[in-house]
């Protein structure tokens, strides 16, 4: 760093340095052993280093490394869940209207961290021309991996705010002048980045898993398309991700767990099983994580936060005829059932339970929604020992208010693991180090680190594009087309096909919801559509009922308008 030392011209120091004045010159730095702007970006090395911080950025946002409300904002307090945590009295999101203001910390903390990848991005896009050492092909290359996430932020904020500022140079000095762009120049914008990163971006199958690509840039170019209303385009993108022969819709058993019980859609879901090396043809962009890998150290906070927290499930039972006690339902979490959870993401009974009309659909078996399950807490001698929760009648007297609404409701499998999955160090072991089971299977985990393991996480999946192409259909007119696309996914779950004049954009959101549950980031989606309203009224029990129609847009953060003295950055109609 500077060091300024308080010596006049004249002084000894001074002499050193040739006896000049030039003041300038002398405070100017020249790094000999640390990285500065100037010098940190060069060799192809280098770029493939603030490459990797921009997935390392990305993770940190999706994974929930940037602040837990934030994270669990952008898939509760919509259709899909509420917020376990604050749900009587309802505060946070399950209070809509008290909540959902410019100073909410969630609206500041999205925008903050979404920026810092648009920052970054334009790091790499602004110096990758003056990178001598660079070859012509790489130049291209970790310019359009930059576009790419440029335009997944900016599409994410004008998801979910509308028009924001649009910043494209790398920022060398402070401004406080910022104004607010259309969003639909903002859409623009990630429609000029992502089809000048086709140009140069590889296909799938030519890198590596968890690597941007050219069916990853088609994937989101499409649903930036359908917000600018470009619907033929927006189709004409999807098809160039759904023919390429490299992809497909997985519809065979496959992966580590092939030979068991099970059905497909629970394995593209299983350890290891997401990307291409584990011969998944479906995944098209996936968040890389290694357990204990300092490389990719986040650990997703979805499985520990929309997990029941069974450990404090507790039931009413009966001891050789005592009068009923309360007992524990479980020993412990157990790695049959699910990780350790803590019960804070709950779904909404509309997903739950209404939404699951066809029995025979596989996205609602067994293996991918646990129901019930067998009691072991409780003592071997009571009327509750080996019993069904549910079936048996249990659920009906549970112990306490909160039994049922943060310590037990059915298992979503795909955001947790499967029994064996958990390292050894988190499985309860006896005196001589052998692991502890439930009577009934599965290993017992200790409840302080069942939540430790991360797994790889799907951003795109081949099933939404064929989604986002029916979405596209529908908003065109052709209802026809869009039930095609449709009845692809549902012929893989096994479920009946539905009719074409039963196709609405409320049934492709019943049908996301059946899909995508848990992966997809449900309120950016309802905000990009403008429905967030409509389906949060309409379907969840305790954010629908103080819900406006101005949320369908989140607010620009108070702190962002406060702070930009420099000029105006308008604030979201009705937010005060």
């Amino acid at each position: 760093m500077n060091k300024i030392f308080r010596y006049g011209c004249m002084t000894a120091f001074a002499v050193m340095l040739a006896s000049s004045c030039n003041t300038e010159k002398f405070l100017k730095e020249e790094p000999l052993d640390f990285y500065t702007p100037d010098n940190a970006l060069n060799t192809a090395a280098d770029f493939q280093s603030a490459t990797n911080y921009l997935h390392n950025r990305m993770r940190h946002i999706l994974f929930g490394g940037i602040n837990l409300d934030a994270n669990f904002s952008l898939r509760y307090a919509t259709d899909f869940a509420v917020n376990a945590t604050d749900y009587n009295p309802p505060v946070k999101l399950n209070d809509y209207k008290n909540t959902m203001v410019p100073t909410f910390n969630v609206v500041e903390v999205i925008w903050q961290n979404v920026y810092t990848v648009i920052s970054n991005a334009n790091v790499i896009i602004s110096r990758v021309p003056k990178a001598a050492a660079l070859s012509e092909a790489d130049r291209n290359s970790f310019k359009a991996q930059a576009l790419f996430f440029r335009a997944w932020g900016y599409n994410m904020l004008a998801n979910l705010y509308g028009g924001v500022p649009l910043i494209t140079e790398e920022i060398t000095i402070p401004r406080t002048d910022y104004v607010r762009a259309t969003r639909d120049e903002v859409y623009n914008l990630c429609r000029k980045d992502l089809t000048e990163a086709l140009l140069y971006l590889k296909d799938i199958d030519a890198v590596k898993d968890g690597a941007v690509n050219k069916q990853a840039a088609y994937h989101l170019l499409t649903e930036v398309l359908i917000s600018l209303k470009a619907y033929d385009d927006a189709i004409n993108a999807a098809t160039q991700v759904i023919n390429h022969p490299a992809l497909s819709l997985m519809t065979q058993r496959f992966g580590r767990r092939a030979g068991k019980p099970g059905d497909v859609y629970r394995d593209l879901f299983e350890l290891n099983n997401q990307n291409r090396t584990s011969g998944n043809k479906e995944g098209i962009f996936v968040i890389q994580t290694d357990y204990l890998n300092p490389a990719s150290p986040a650990r997703d906070v979805i499985q520990w936060a929309i997990m029941p927290n069974l450990t404090n499930l507790r039931v009413m039972t009966s001891v050789n005829g005592a009068p009923p006690s309360s007992q524990p339902a479980v020993l412990a979490f157990n790695d049959q059932l699910a990780g350790r959870g803590i019960g804070w993401i709950r779904p909404t009974k509309y997903f739950l339970y209404d939404i699951w009309t066809d029995p025979n659909d596989i996205r609602n078996s067994e293996y991918n929604i646990v129901r019930d399950f067998i009691m072991d807490g409780v003592p071997k001698n009571s009327d509750a020992y080996g019993k069904w929760y549910v079936k048996d009648g249990f659920k009906a007297k549970a112990a306490n208010f909160a039994d049922t609404i943060r310590s037990w409701y059915p298992v979503l499998k795909k955001a947790t693991f499967s029994e064996g999955d958990f390292p050894i160090e988190v499985i309860q072991k006896d005196a001589n180090g052998n692991p502890l089971k439930s009577p009934f299977a599965g290993q017992l985990l200790f409840n302080s680190s069942g939540d430790v393991y991360s797994k790889d996480a799907y951003l795109m999946r081949l099933a939404e594009t064929y989604l986002l192409r029916a979405e596209a259909y529908i908003k065109k007119g052709d209802k026809s087309k869009a039930a095609e696309d449709i009845n692809k996914i549902r012929a893989r779950a096994n479920a009946a096909p539905v009719a074409e004049a039963d196709v609405t954009i409320d049934y492709l959101l019943d049908e996301r919801l059946r899909e995508l549950y848990v992966e997809e980031l449900r309120m950016v989606t309802l905000c990009r559509m403008g429905l967030l309203y409509d389906r949060d009224k309409k379907y969840n029990e305790k954010s629908g009922l103080t819900i406006q129609p101005y949320h369908n847009l989140w607010p620009v953060p108070f702190s962002e308008i406060e702070r930009n003295t420099g000029a105006v950055i308008t604030q979201n109609p009705e937010y005060k």
